[in-house]
């Protein structure tokens, strides 16, 4: 509990003030898209694609679901509770293996059809290649 002068007179302050405090009201913050379970990503742009690389350590990739609708890739994690947990007893659980959904938006110059995917080291990488460049034909014209 933190004491606060008013008007020269300590008040106690409640947790949810101080939490209000510190926050303020964030409903009138700019519109963000936080999800806490989301795992960080890198992406590198090569001259052929895309490089991602999600950190997504003690994961299955048997779980894991890749998907493009329309020129949106997903990326979403389905986390199985296991059974043989139960007959543990938890004496400090510190991290979880949790649920997640990334989206990310696939601009007109990517293959949305070419795009690979592998889990290896706990990182999921995926490549997302560009389409081929179309150039003119060049035709030669013979004088005669």
């Amino acid at each position: 509990m933190t004491l606060l002068n008013v008007n020269n007179r300590p008040v106690a302050k409640t947790f949810d003030g101080l939490l209000n405090d510190l926050f303020g009201n964030l409903e009138n913050a700019p519109a963000r898209n936080f999800n806490l379970n989301a795992p960080p990503v890198n992406i590198a742009e090569t001259a052929d694609g895309y490089h991602l690389e999600l950190a997504v350590p003690g994961r299955k990739k048997e779980n894991f679901k890749l998907k493009v609708e329309g020129n949106l890739l997903t990326v979403s994690y389905e986390a199985i509770k296991s059974d043989a947990t139960k007959e543990l007893k938890q004496v400090r659980k510190e991290f979880t293996v949790a649920s997640f959904k990334r989206t990310f938006t696939l601009d007109e110059k990517t293959n949305a059809e070419g795009i690979l995917a592998k889990y290896e080291d706990g990182l999921l990488k995926l490549f997302v290649p560009k389409k081929e460049e179309v150039k003119p034909a060049v035709t030669e014209i013979a004088i005669g």
